[in-house]
């Protein structure tokens, strides 16, 4: 921990909301780089992912928590234990909605699990920029009326437009406290973890409707190479049939190819350095239901 600065706030904010609504979106703008994977998928965020935003008179460490939703396996499961639990250890809470979509019983949910947590709660109203004014007014009274938010705040994560506004009224709502984080620090989690990430995004991404939220990613080495100022990554995709193994080599390889191009470009600037990128494919039948296996590849509930 770091020597506290007279005046300076400090706090844990937690970023919660159905899924694909922008979570991650925002956190990445406010940081200012990729640390947690984007995916026009729901379910793409499975563990709590810090990012660290530090500015002269403030330090916000975020946590974006996997969407609310009704579980359907025992990684479902592991993704509500640590979506819940995170509402009762922060600061504040970041609420998220689509201001594109009307209030609806997933809403009535999360407002049910807030009003539990008894935790102050910003309301942020993403993705303004597809909102016609008149709708997005009459959707700040609709939420108003369901919870007292401390604030409501209409952005969009994707533009940026009005980031700096929340990032004031959160700062507002913190308690004077020390820089728990070096300034140039912006996430607490291992490069092995934010690597397998950049990895499953790009599988996601490329694959589309093919292949569901059942893959994934495990780094099996990472090694400097001094004498040619080059990363070695080994990384393994898991998967739970051997028909999305197929759809993830493509033909002739060709889809494996593009995972990894896409995914060395990010690593590398992750890394700043040039990285040679191995991967492969593996077939592990129904993992998401086999608490070994969710052990295995890194959801481990101890940890939350």
């Amino acid at each position: 921990m770091i020597n506290q600065k007279e005046g300076f706030k400090s706090g844990f904010v937690s970023i919660i909301g159905r899924p694909n609504v922008g979570k991650s979106t925002l956190l990445n703008h406010v940081i200012g780089q990729k640390i947690a994977i984007m995916s026009d998928k729901p379910q793409t965020t499975r563990n709590k992912i810090q990012g660290v935003y530090t500015s002269e008179d403030s330090q916000i460490v975020f946590i974006d928590t996997p969407g609310i939703h009704k579980p359907k396996h025992k990684l479902g499961d592991f993704m509500m234990k640590v979506a819940q639990n995170t509402l009762k250890e922060v600061d504040l809470i970041l609420y998220v909605v689509d201001g594109a979509e009307a209030f609806g019983p997933g809403e009535e949910f999360i407002i049910e699990r807030l009003k539990e947590a008894k935790t102050p709660v910003i309301l942020v109203i993403n993705k303004i920029d597809k909102v016609h004014p008149d709708d997005l007014l009459s959707l700040i009274e609709t939420y108003r009326h369901k919870h007292e938010f401390e604030e409501v705040v209409p952005v969009s994560a994707l533009q940026g437009n009005n980031v700096p506004t929340l990032l004031s009224e959160i700062t507002k709502h913190l308690s004077e406290g020390p820089q728990y984080y070096p300034s140039d620090q912006v996430t607490d989690h291992p490069e092995r973890f934010v690597i397998a990430e950049l990895v499953r995004e790009k599988v996601l991404h490329l694959t589309r409707e093919e292949i569901p939220h059942s893959i994934a990613v495990v780094i099996e080495q990472i090694k400097r190479r001094q004498h040619q100022d080059t990363v070695y990554i080994g990384a393994t995709i898991v998967v739970e049939r051997s028909s999305q193994k197929g759809i993830i080599i493509g033909k002739q390889g060709k889809m494996l190819k593009e995972v990894g191009q896409q995914a060395r470009a990010d690593i590398e600037a992750l890394l700043g350095s040039k990285v040679f990128l191995e991967l492969w494919v593996k077939v592990q039948k129904d993992w998401r239901n086999k608490p070994q296996h969710l052990r295995d590849y890194g959801f481990r509930e101890d940890e939350y």
